[in-house]
């Protein structure tokens, strides 16, 4: 057990970068493709946008995104660290679904947030190593 987090610090980044090559979209020989259960979106207000643009909007913004919530279509959202936005997660399978989704919302319709889709799946490779099928 002890040499199992070593272990996960070492494989785990390596997996990352293999998984988010972008000149290799296939996932190396014998590696199951990456499967998006779900998309990232960061919003960010766009430049030259004030908080008082923001502040008018978003009493409606609150209105739509909780019904997505309670809808099912949003999993959870954080406001970011930096205090320069959002970001959610989609319960979208991919990006295209995710700016449908997005596009819905009244700071989208006002033009006045920049968003970043992110598709995010599983950890492939930690599956291997629980299940005791990585190879050593």
């Amino acid at each position: 057990m002890k040499l199992l987090f070593p272990l996960l610090m070492a494989v785990l980044p390596a997996a990352s970068v293999l998984a988010q090559a972008k000149d290799s979209p296939q996932p190396p020989a014998g590696m199951p493709s990456p499967k998006t259960t779900e998309v990232m979106v960061i919003l960010t207000a766009k430049q030259g946008v004030t908080l008082q643009q923001i502040m008018n909007v978003m009493p409606a913004e609150i209105r739509a995104t909780v019904k997505l919530y309670l809808d099912g279509k949003i999993r959870q959202w954080y406001s970011r660290g930096d205090g320069r936005g959002v970001v959610l997660f989609l319960d979208v399978k991919t990006v295209d679904e995710a700016h449908e989704v997005m596009d819905t919302l009244p700071l989208s319709k006002e033009n006045l947030m920049d968003h970043e889709y992110i598709p995010v799946g599983p950890l492939l490779p930690l599956a291997g190593l629980i299940s005791g099928t990585a190879q050593h």
